[in-house]
């Protein structure tokens, strides 16, 4: 059960005079698994398999938190959040050695037209595409940033978000990622910034979302030049009855640098597709199978130049038993082709940190872990 501390003030110059309500909520998740991995690159060449407690998490990244709010009166409220992601295996700060490095926000909520957020957050296009992940974006080997980009947490992001029935609609803009590059740098406005547009309809069984996202990175040594990385998506799911939920989903992808600027940016043209069956078969055990399939039709990189590069695929499955509300223990497997797990490839610079070795194109990955929330 989440700790609530709950606070009613009731300081006044006159009588019957009082302060609204405000409340700060406690909350985190501890999730450690144990993970092996085949086709790893060795030390002095070759490849090996690899045994270690991952301190990224399993089915959820680590983390603690505080949620608050106060109510404003007349159907307003303002809010804050602030996460810090940890690794369970050593304790360490994540997200860059971030204090608050998955989120850090403040906000104001009006019930009838929407809220306003200021600070780091997630993009647009993560939240839209949230409800028809089949992982429910699993910390573990998802290919999170082939699908949404490097940039799916933004600083300097100020957010719209406003429900209206079945329907959710949201906007955001970045003033400059200062995680991935300079960000708001003097005269460059352009400079490592982002924006994005989504929509999604959630109604009985049914749900359909669709997000369209931008960011600019800067390209080091280019003088302040700027590519473009562009991806657009449409995903549906459809539950039957509480035990069965199908998903399936479609992104486009291009990145682009400026002529003369090739070698600054991973360069790519892409169709990414995904699919994917939720089954609770008890009501302790839930059975995930997912599938996801990158259609490459071109790439350009620093290293190499291909045209149609082998296509990376990746099938996951996963088997999460609930010992309590909060306590759960899970089994993880997924083979990957052509790229690393989480479809680790040259067009995200291998960032999940799963390179296969040279003259691999494959990886199994198979991993148990425990997870308690709070």
């Amino acid at each position: 059960m989440k700790k609530s501390l709950i606070a009613a003030a009731a300081l006044c110059a006159c009588a019957g005079a009082a302060q609204a309500q405000s409340s700060v909520t406690l909350y985190g998740v501890v999730d450690a698994p144990i993970e092996y991995v085949s086709n790893m690159p060795k030390a002095g060449g070759g490849s090996a398999n690899l045994f270690r407690m991952a301190s990224g998490g399993g089915l959820s990244g680590s983390r603690w938190g505080l949620r608050g709010t106060e109510d404003l009166g007349g159907g307003n409220q303002a809010l804050f959040v602030l996460e810090s992601g940890f690794g369970i295996d050593n304790g360490a700060s994540q997200q860059g050695n971030r204090l608050f490095g998955r989120q850090a926000f403040v906000g104001l909520n009006n019930n009838q037209f929407g809220k306003i957020t200021l600070g780091r957050q997630y993009t647009t296009i993560f939240d839209v595409l949230a409800n028809f992940s089949p992982t429910g974006y699993a910390t573990m080997w998802e290919p999170v940033v082939q699908q949404l980009g490097l940039n799916f947490r933004s600083d300097n992001t100020a957010k719209y978000t406003g429900t209206f029935g079945p329907v959710t609609a949201e906007g955001h803009w970045s003033f400059g990622n200062g995680a991935l590059g300079a960000g708001e740098a003097p005269g460059q406005f352009r400079r490592d910034s982002g924006y994005g547009l989504g929509a999604s309809y959630i109604a009985g069984p049914l749900g359909v979302g669709v997000a369209y996202d931008q960011y600019n990175p800067s390209l080091n040594g280019a003088g302040g030049a700027t590519g473009t990385i562009r991806k657009a998506a449409v995903a549906a799911s459809y539950s039957f009855g509480s035990a069965i939920k199908v998903m399936a989903g479609y992104r486009w992808g291009q990145a682009q640098a400026p002529a003369g600027l090739a070698s600054a940016l991973s360069q790519y043209r892409d169709d990414y597709y995904w699919a994917g069956i939720n089954y609770q078969a008890t009501a302790a055990l839930g059975l995930t199978l997912g599938y996801s399939y990158d259609n490459f039709k071109s790439m350009a990189t620093s290293a190499t130049t291909s045209v149609n590069p082998p296509n990376p695929w990746q099938v996951q499955l996963v088997a999460d038993y609930n010992l309590s509300k909060r306590t759960d223990v899970y089994v993880m497997g997924a083979y990957a082709k052509n790229a690393g797990l989480g479809l680790d490839n040259l067009s995200i610079n291998f960032a999940n940190g799963y390179t296969p070795a040279t003259g691999k194109d494959s990886m199994v990955g198979v991993a148990v872990g425990l997870r308690h929330k709070f």
